[in-house]
């Protein structure tokens, strides 16, 4: 799969810094530090937990950017990457992950205004980390044992953003928001493709054509 858009380090940098931003704008509101320690709209997470994960996105970004890839680790592509991650296939039996659910939970205890503190710096640190030679140029993933190419890894924090950002809004009460085009354009045909590898060619024609004859759920996770 590609996203060739993406490919060029300008146009990936808009994005990202552009999303964060958005992501950052939304977590911001009163109505998210007001119900900070609520329950959110994703089962097992505070609002701030789901905030933090929303806003840690691109500080994994920045990290990932910062050191080499272990030389070792097999480099794979997006769809491949989604095929393969456990938690994928926990996401699509119904299963949480209670384990990063409490690390962001308890991440969140820092408060609202450390939280956002923590994402603005990886704001600032973003175009440095992406303009860093690396070669070559992948991002390491620890906690799966394989690496992505940086334009397929950055999509990855961008569809998690999004996708939060919609949790988080629907949480609090806020309208979701839009994305830049260049943002949603990336994040809509990954999942896409992921929908379309999950569900078939004809599900999702008739899920965007033809709803009277669709199959159901076209979810792509």
């Amino acid at each position: 799969m590609a996203l060739s858009a993406l490919d060029d380090r300008a146009r990936l940098t808009d994005a990202l810094v552009a999303c964060t931003r958005t992501s950052i704008d939304l977590a911001a509101h009163e109505e998210v530090r007001d119900a900070w320690e609520r329950d959110s709209a994703c089962a097992g997470m505070t609002v701030g937990g789901l905030a933090h994960h929303l806003l840690a996105q691109t500080g994994h970004l920045v990290r990932g950017l910062r050191v080499a890839a272990p030389t070792d680790a097999p480099v794979i592509g997006l769809l491949d990457h989604y095929a393969q991650a456990p938690w994928v296939a926990a996401s699509r039996d119904g299963e949480t992950d209670p384990d990063q659910d409490e690390k962001d939970n308890a991440a969140a205890t820092a408060g609202h205004e450390a939280v956002l503190a923590g994402a603005r710096q990886a704001l600032d640190d973003l175009p440095g980390a992406l303009a860093l030679e690396r070669d070559p140029d992948v991002v390491h993933i620890p906690w799966q044992g394989w690496s992505l190419p940086t334009p397929d890894f950055a999509t990855t924090r961008m569809m998690e953003m999004v996708v939060h950002g919609d949790d988080l809004a629907a949480s609090v009460g806020l309208p979701t928001p839009e994305h830049d085009p260049l943002v949603a354009d990336a994040v809509l045909d990954l999942l896409v493709h992921v929908s379309l590898a999950r569900h078939g060619q004809v599900a999702l024609v008739r899920a965007l054509s033809r709803p009277q004859r669709s199959t159901g759920d076209v979810s792509a996770f």
